[in-house]
């Protein structure tokens, strides 16, 4: 058997492909908040569920300064059309472009074009595109855009330590989007002790499936019946859905490992906050998880990864500054 090419990487390059990685799962996931928060305001609830959102991604002041009070129309714009948001979908789209274009030495002509692409379009959005009756094609459109890279990534990307950060960008960034949009549901947009198990409970926990691309997984893991329970167990402690955030953090951590083991880099301060993170994760059930209050545990696991993705940037990057527009709020 051949060994594994160990050419050194460049630290801009692994930061360019960790945070690119991340922009695009933030761009998809962002998509899946705003459609999923568009059948919540069907409740009657339309403020609060569009406030949520703001919330989740911790922008209350930034919005508040450029928008006053939220509104559907001004929360929608802020994430969909205003590139001097940097947590907006324009903005985190040209984010990677950027990172992108540091790495032409590395990705595939495909790979960028079909980002020249995406982000001429999203720059081309228009008001009317991203009103209310367009709003569900239009997030489908986007998460198209996203799977589409990730498609070509995934068939042309070289097998190098390059692989390894783009993975690990990835699955932190997902894990992190998993429990923001679970927060949105269960801590912000419950209505009352007296809805829960109600047809709206039910019908939002069903919506919540849809926007995470879980519903079908779900029914195979639970055929009979929904509760809020196993819907939350089956978003956080899953080890085979995708996007689930214990099995995002076990294919972090085995990343990591491969850094370690295939070409000797020294992960040691990452690998033990991903180790702890991951053990919080499988010693758990999802009962003490609400018992102990799944708002609070959302966000012990979001500060988790946030100081995993730091403890990698100080051990991989510290001397190249990143191509990225970094929101502190979502590391």
């Amino acid at each position: 058997m051949n060994a594994m090419p160990k050419q050194p990487l460049l630290a801009r390059y692994a930061e360019s492909l960790f945070w690119m990685a991340r922009y695009l799962e933030r761009i998809e996931n962002m998509a899946r908040v705003i459609d999923v928060t568009q059948t919540f305001e069907t409740s009657g609830r339309a403020a609060q569920a569009w406030e949520s959102v703001v919330r989740i991604n911790a922008d209350e002041e930034a919005f508040r300064v450029r928008y006053g009070e939220p509104s559907p129309e001004a929360v929608r714009r802020f994430y969909l059309l205003d590139r001097d948001n940097p947590t907006s979908i324009p903005a985190a789209v040209a984010a990677a472009r950027q990172n992108a274009r540091t790495l032409r030495p590395l990705i595939s002509t495909e790979m960028w074009q079909q980002l020249n692409v995406f982000h001429a379009w999203m720059t081309a959005l228009t008001e009317e595109e991203a009103a209310a009756d367009q709003l569900s094609r239009l997030c489908a459109r986007i998460k198209e855009a996203v799977q589409l890279n990730t498609g070509i990534t995934e068939g042309t990307f070289f097998r190098d330590q390059g692989w390894f950060f783009l993975q690990l960008g990835r699955q932190i960034e997902r894990a992190d989007q998993t429990t923001r949009l679970l927060d949105i549901k269960y801590h912000l947009l419950l209505p009352s002790l007296a809805d829960i198990g109600s047809a709206l409970d039910l019908s939002q926990w069903h919506a919540l499936l849809r926007a995470a691309a879980g519903y079908h997984a779900f029914r195979r893991a639970h055929p009979r019946g929904l509760t809020p329970h196993s819907v939350a167990d089956f978003l956080l402690l899953n080890g085979a859905f995708p996007r689930s955030t214990l099995l995002c953090v076990r294919l972090a951590e085995w990343n990591l490992d491969q850094l370690r083991h295939r070409y000797g880099l020294r992960v040691r301060a990452p690998a033990e906050r991903l180790e702890e993170l991951r053990a919080g994760l499988e010693e758990r059930t999802i009962d003490q998880v609400i018992n102990g209050g799944l708002h609070e545990f959302l966000d012990w696991v979001q500060r988790m990864l946030i100081a995993v993705a730091g403890e990698i940037g100080t051990a991989f990057f510290r001397d190249w500054r990143p191509l990225a527009v970094e929101a502190q709020s979502q590391a």
